[in-house]
């Protein structure tokens, strides 16, 4: 289980047009969204990766990089890229499996093909939203183990402007006995 200000693991994946992402050589002022993504068979996916494209600005003015990494290849993250009309938003690819488990992932097999005609692959990691600060702590952290009820890009905004203005740090960093 990852914890809340301490450090997160390694995350370096190939980006599609952008060169090698290396998570602990980003240098934006407030750190890194990092969501990871089920895959180009997901439409739920696409549909919460068409939401982040458009407000990676808006996090980017609050000093904060984003990036969706998935486990698929570089084909199709590509057809993911083109799906959701990527500008501004990093697409990773090729997510190892064993490192999907170091943050946490759960980690699905495939049932065939979906509701969208896409065949999932044999293995895939489900979601997950992780803010990770410029020292590569945890910030905050949401895993899933379905596709669905995901945190809103539009809510985790307004959180961070709250925890900007009142300086507040991370939480559930207690690790002692209970």
């Amino acid at each position: 289980m990852l914890i809340p200000r301490q450090r997160t693991p390694d995350l370096t994946v190939k980006t599609l047009s952008r060169g090698i992402f290396d998570l602990a050589g980003q240098t934006s002022e407030r750190g890194t969204v990092v969501c990871f993504y089920r895959g180009l068979h997901c439409p739920i996916c696409a549909n919460y990766l068409t939401e982040l494209e458009k407000l990676t600005p808006e996090f980017a003015a609050r000093g904060v990089d984003t990036i969706a990494v998935s486990t698929d290849g570089e084909d199709r993250a590509q057809a993911m890229a083109e799906k959701i009309e990527a500008k501004a938003l990093r697409i990773g690819y090729g997510l190892p499996l064993a490192m999907a488990r170091e943050w946490g992932l759960y980690i699905s097999a495939s049932r065939g093909t979906t509701s969208i005609g896409i065949e999932e692959p044999a293995l895939f990691s489900e979601p997950g939203l992780f803010m990770v600060t410029q020292e590569c702590s945890l910030y905050y952290g949401s895993v899933q183990t379905m596709p669905f009820v995901r945190p809103h890009f539009s809510e985790l905004l307004k959180a961070l402007d709250f925890a900007i203005a009142k300086d507040y740090p991370a939480r559930g960093e207690y690790t002692g006995p209970v």
